[in-house]
């Protein structure tokens, strides 16, 4: 599927970029490592410094699609290659978290600012309102990470919650926003009578 990134506010029109979006596969495993070695992106994330190949590929193995599986992994390219990754998981495995999942995202540092988080973000949100009956989406999101806040913001997450001194990051502890979206117009049946 091919998507024209929308323009952000106040950006410049040449700050969109058209992607491709699909399912994220383990060939797709040195790419994550070249989108991960990069400080600005793994110290915004949950990653570590010195990505590992064989852990990506495993990784990526163990999410193909599964019967039953409800969670979806996206990669975003340009002219062939990745530059943004997202997905959404189960929040839990508990049976009443079912309508619960929580999203996460990467964009490749070359790419911040230039539309591709916002078409994976629509292309989330789109598959969790229409395809997967999903009430809630989760996520967190480090608290001074502005450009963030506001791409969750324009699809909708409120923040919930400061989570303080939550993760490590350049050897300080940084506090993490808890935010959440709720689907803006639920699935109902319309019965006919």
């Amino acid at each position: 599927m091919s998507f024209a990134a929308p323009t952000l506010p106040d950006a410049p029109p040449t700050a969109t970029a058209a992607c491709t979006l699909r399912r994220a596969h383990p060939d797709d495993a040195p790419a994550f490592v070249r989108m991960m070695e990069a400080h600005e992106v793994f110290a915004n994330v949950l990653q570590v410094p010195y990505p590992d190949e064989a852990f990506w590929r495993k990784r990526l193995e163990d999410q193909q699609v599964k019967p039953g599986s409800t969670d979806i992994h996206l990669v975003a390219l340009v002219d062939g290659e990745m530059v943004g990754s997202a997905g959404l998981h189960a929040a839990s495995w508990a049976v009443r978290r079912r309508h619960a999942m929580s999203l996460g995202i990467t964009v490749a540092r070359q790419w911040h600012g230039r539309g591709i988080g916002s078409a994976l973000m629509a292309a989330l949100c789109r598959h969790a309102d229409d395809w997967a009956g999903v009430l809630r989406l989760e996520l967190t999101v480090f608290a001074d990470n502005a450009a963030a806040i506001a791409l969750y913001r324009k699809f909708g997450f409120e923040t919930e919650g400061l989570l303080r001194a939550y993760a490590l990051r350049d050897g300080q502890y940084v506090d993490t926003l808890s935010m959440a979206r709720l689907h803006p117009s639920p699935p109902h049946w319309p019965r006919l009578a």
